[in-house]
């Protein structure tokens, strides 16, 4: 049985170091107990740390626990099939809590892992149960979203004197002679990491009943990982190249590396020839960086940690013995602050290189001129609907608002004719209708005077009533009444059958 499971802690008092993390997280558990929902915690820290056996101390207070390790798959479908569904619903085993465990998700990566993210960012959002996320490095691009959604709880390094301490409990109990000295270099090796620890001395002491110097042999020293901020502090306090190089051995991309360097030069060195000097070694390292990502050859990278660390270094005359604060690069925060305008910026590139048949590049290097054609308030007007931008784009170009068109208002007095004009025709439908009337009246069944007569007072009270309606109007309706007398005259020529007989 390994050592590290054989004494492992039993409650949170027993947990070695980051009694201020421990508090928050009882804190945290006695809220959840009292039906007070919180965040899920994050505990972020350097492997060896604790921080698996204290979110499998903190599953004892809930009803039930599940967890996904980083040997596990944890794509987009997985997390939401299990952790999902868990978090969605209450637990067979009592009515309390679930505890939703979720170890390294600074390590999603891969065809494997994809989506993982986002599927717990959406249980993060939807889901009702505790968690708790670990992670090892703190400022992995993977867990930023994750940050804000978080109680995040730091884990540090623990003390060797700590550590030195258990390994001395545990060769009591496992009846083991010891040197102190060879379990303060256990210890110093470890750099923190008390599993580390623990594992090597099972490894020189198991099957034995004491330990010497000599068994320090069969152990070879570990590979330290370094923190970002300790690395940097190495390269701008330090002159020797050997240790800045092993500073730098860090699980980070070289571009962050350098961008942080850059940002604590001016807080470190004084002198402005050391600024100068040590900013020159940064653009050429730089250079070979942008060389390695645009050829693809990853050799480039041994000139880029060479430049940004040692060359840095030796730009100064002597090292300061002051204090600085350092800070993290400003570099990545601008680049998301500014993001919405380089969207804007392509969106409307994209839009002009389709109609002036460019690429988006070409059409970005034109912007100055477009910003003095778009002072015009008519060619702007022109200038946006040809390339089709809203009001939002147009402001790449400029900050007033393009003033829409004036429409043309009809003036009173051309209504007037208009209606003037539609009047006739209504005065031709009555005169239509009267003629129709007179159509159906045989001139048969009067006697000739009559008819005569009446076709007569007909005629003249049709030509009254057209000349009061139409109050000096067009000849339109004359030349109706005059169309439709002249048809009822010819059909009164022939035989037709009355309607209305007299006789």
């Amino acid at each position: 049985m390994l050592w590290t499971e054989k004494y492992r802690p039993q409650k949170l008092d027993d947990v070695l170091g980051n009694k201020k993390a421990i508090e928050e997280i009882e804190k945290w558990v006695e809220s959840w107990e009292h039906g007070e929902p919180k965040k899920c915690i994050l505990l972020i820290g350097p492997p060896g740390t604790g921080k698996t056996t204290l979110a499998h101390l903190i599953a004892v207070f809930f009803s039930d626990h599940i967890e996904l390790n980083a040997s596990d798959k944890r794509s987009f479908d997985i997390i939401t099939n299990t952790i999902g569904e868990a978090s969605a619903s209450t637990s067979l085993f009592g009515k309390g809590k679930k505890l939703i465990i979720l170890d390294e998700v600074d390590g999603l990566h891969g065809n494997e892992d994809r989506g993982g993210i986002r599927a717990i960012n959406n249980i993060i959002k939807k889901g009702h149960h505790p968690m708790i996320m670990m992670a090892n490095d703190p400022y992995s691009k993977r867990i930023t979203s994750l940050k804000s959604k978080c109680q995040v709880i730091t884990l540090r390094k623990v003390h060797t004197n700590s550590i030195v301490a258990l390994l001395k409990r545990i060769c009591v109990k496992e009846g083991i002679q010891f040197e102190e000295h060879v379990l303060r270099t256990l210890g110093k090796r470890s750099n923190g990491d008390l599993r580390s620890a623990i594992n090597d001395l099972q490894v020189i002491a198991q099957g034995k009943n004491s330990i010497t110097s000599k068994d320090l042999e069969i152990i070879s020293e570990k590979d330290n990982i370094n923190n970002i901020f300790d690395s940097v502090r190495t390269v701008l306090k330090s002159k020797n190249p050997k240790r800045i190089k092993n500073a730098l051995r860090l699980e980070s991309e070289p571009g962050f590396i350098l961008e942080q360097i850059t940002e604590n030069i001016p807080r470190e060195y004084e002198k402005p020839e050391e600024i100068e000097k040590a900013y020159d070694m940064v653009a050429e390292a730089d250079m070979y960086l942008g060389r390695a990502f645009h050829t693809r050859h990853y050799g480039y990278w041994k000139y880029t940690y060479d430049l940004m660390g040692v060359g840095v270094a030796l730009a100064k005359d002597e090292t300061y013995k002051k204090f600085s604060r350092y800070a993290s690069s400003t570099f990545y925060s601008k680049l998301s602050r500014n993001r919405g305008k380089r969207d804007l910026r392509d969106r409307v590139a994209t839009k002009m290189g389709e109609k002036m048949h460019t690429s988006r590049k070409v059409a970005i290097e034109q912007f100055p001129y477009f910003e003095i054609m778009f002072e015009p308030e008519d060619l702007a007007r022109d200038l946006a609907d040809f390339f089709e931008l809203d009001d939002a784009e147009v402001k790449q170009f400029r900050k007033r608002k393009i003033k829409k068109r004036k429409t043309k208002k009809v003036s009173k007095s051309k209504t007037k004719v208009n209606r003037t004009n539609s009047s006739p025709t209504k005065v031709s439908r009555k005169t239509k209708l009267s003629s129709k009337v007179t159509k159906k009246v045989d001139k048969n069944d009067f006697p000739e005077d009559s008819k005569s007569g009446n076709e007569k007072g007909n005629n003249k009270d049709h030509s009254s009533k057209s000349s009061s309606k139409d109050n000096g109007g067009s000849g339109k309706s004359e030349m109706k009444n005059k169309g439709d007398s002249g048809k009822s005259e010819s059909k009164d020529n022939g035989k037709q059958v009355s309607l209305f007989s007299f006789k």
